[in-house]
């Protein structure tokens, strides 16, 4: 039996699920992102060029999987941060401050072992987007 209140959300222009799970699930009008890597949509592929990179092909991986649920690129309302190397903080401090607009996101930042093909930052996001 289905949730008529929980919707999947799906787009080709974010890298497909590796596992049982939603790019997204969206609950009335928030969108909740499952966590993302720097995956190159069309190849699976992890960019390559270092955290910088990583985290700007996770945002447009974001970007996309909420506007694919009516997100708007200022309505994001949380994100997690998890990176294997905590001095990389600084990187991606700068790297979202161009890529993000205001207001900024609550947000958290998990320092982490390891995480899947060895990707140096996973961001998962909380989003505010259209009733539907």
């Amino acid at each position: 039996m289905t949730n008529s209140l929980l919707k999947s959300v799906h787009t080709a222009l974010a890298p497909a699920a590796i596992g049982p799970y939603s790019q997204a699930i969206q609950f009335q009008n928030l969108i909740f992102i499952s966590g993302q890597l720097g995956l190159h949509p069309e190849s699976g592929q992890l960019v390559t060029g270092g955290v910088a990179l990583q985290t700007q092909q996770i945002i447009q991986n974001l970007l996309n999987i909420g506007a694919a649920a009516g997100g708007k690129p200022n309505q994001f309302l949380k994100l997690t941060l998890y990176l294997t190397d905590l001095a990389d903080f600084e990187i991606v401090n700068r790297t979202l401050n161009d890529a993000l607009v205001e207001p900024f996101p609550a947000r958290a930042t998990v320092g982490v072992a390891a995480l899947p093909k060895g990707a140096a930052i996973e961001i998962d996001a909380i989003m505010a987007g259209s009733n539907g």
